[in-house]
């Protein structure tokens, strides 16, 4: 899934300065020009990654709900008063928190 969002995010022109893959959700730290519209982006990732995913790994589309990789809904945020070092840090932690605080490995 990371190299399906990297090459997504290359072809539109948006820089992810971090990336988690958890096992219900990703989160990113992006950033892209300002002619682009965040809702589109969120389409352009969601839209692309399941259509490739998909092709990828046919078998899983039984697996998901209702054949469908991602939800409808999504969470944006800006920088706003936190630098980019502690939304890097949080995404970064992420895995680990919802491993039960266990590392990775």
């Amino acid at each position: 899934m990371k190299a399906i969002l990297a090459e997504i995010a290359k072809r539109h022109s948006i820089d992810i300065t971090e990336m988690q893959i958890m096992p219900d959700h990703v989160q990113m730290a992006i950033s892209f020009p300002p002619k682009l519209v965040p809702s589109s982006i969120v389409k352009v990732f969601k839209g692309g990654s399941a259509k490739q995913w998909f092709i990828q790994f046919p078998e899983t589309k039984q697996l998901l709900w209702n054949g469908h990789l991602w939800s409808p809904s999504f969470f944006m945020s800006t920088l706003g008063h936190v630098s980019k070092e502690v939304v890097s840090q949080y995404i970064d932690s992420q895995l680990d928190q919802y491993n039960g605080g266990r590392p990775r490995r």
